[in-house]
């Protein structure tokens, strides 16, 4: 091989080098740049959350161990009725569509019995 070929392949992988690097450049300015807008969005929202907020005062703390206790009470005891009332219902659910499993008509799947020569 002649002197020269190696400097044109040498010439050729440094623009390429650099083509790719310019690529990538441009590529990570690109997603900078919509970085930078989103971050812009998400400060003004959060400008507009902090706002809002800031007019409404936070509601008192009030500890349950120091409150009335039957308050507490039945409010937890209409919890409890409504999880028992969605869990029935789910299982009813799950009941009915057992139950549909179950009394299929086998004449629907004969087909799947038949062999085929």
């Amino acid at each position: 091989m002649p002197w020269w070929s190696w400097l044109v392949i040498w010439v050729v992988l440094v623009l390429a080098l650099l083509g790719m690097f310019m690529y990538l450049g441009y590529r990570l300015f690109v997603k900078g740049m919509t970085t930078l807008r989103a971050l812009g969005d998400l400060t003004e929202k959060t400008e507009l959350l902090s706002r809002r907020f800031d007019d409404e005062p936070d509601p008192p703390f009030r500890p349950a161990v120091l409150g009335p206790t039957r308050e507490y009470a039945q409010g937890w005891e209409e919890r409890r009725a409504t999880n028992a009332t969605i869990r029935h219902t789910r299982r009813e659910a799950r009941v009915r569509r057992g139950k549909l499993l179950v009394s299929a008509d086998p004449r629907r799947f004969s087909h799947l019995l038949r062999k085929r020569h």
